[in-house]
């Protein structure tokens, strides 16, 4: 898999198997890690100092800020309502469809294999659980979980904070 001449890289970028992964047409941030099996599309931004782990799909339309931690195997989409074909049964073109742009916040972290639906903002520090489906926005500071991924009371943070491991 190629790292495509398009694409902007900042200083100290840290790419752990360069022929292990995709990236093209993307621009990313200053000392930010990328693991193995990572595709990152055209138009996508990462930001400084952050973390994107391994088997990670991050699509067109993805903005991700400084300090983000993206967990194993987290996929984004860009596409509310995607089809391969068009009414007229063309095989769908880049002209058939819009891309539905996806926020980040700065110090966020998303849990492996959560699964970020387009067209909404995840604010800064959030913290989005594992294996969560997030379908709207989410507050800064606040943590989600589940399916589809809902925000967790005090009380629910508490216990889980507390469970043995």
């Amino acid at each position: 898999m190629p790292i495509s001449k398009d694409v902007r890289l900042g200083t100290d970028v840290k790419i752990f198997h360069l022929e292990l992964v995709n990236l093209y047409g993307c621009a990313i941030g200053d000392e930010t890690k990328i693991g193995t099996f990572v595709e990152i599309q055209s138009g996508a931004k990462i930001g400084s100092r952050c973390k994107i782990s391994s088997h990670t799909f991050i699509c067109e339309g993805v903005t991700i800020e400084d300090g983000v931690f993206i967990g194993h195997g987290v996929m984004f989409t860009n596409d509310k309502y995607p089809k391969a074909t068009t009414a007229d049964g063309r095989l769908q073109g880049s002209a058939d469809w819009a891309v539905e742009p996806t926020r980040v916040g700065a110090r966020a972290s998303i849990g492996s294999n959560a699964t970020i639906l387009c067209g909404i903002t995840i604010g800064p520090g959030a913290m989005i659980g594992a294996g969560a489906v997030v379908t709207r926005d989410v507050p800064a500071g606040a943590i989600v979980a589940g399916v589809p991924a809902r925000t967790m009371s005090l009380a629910e943070n508490i216990r889980s904070a507390a469970a043995p491991t």
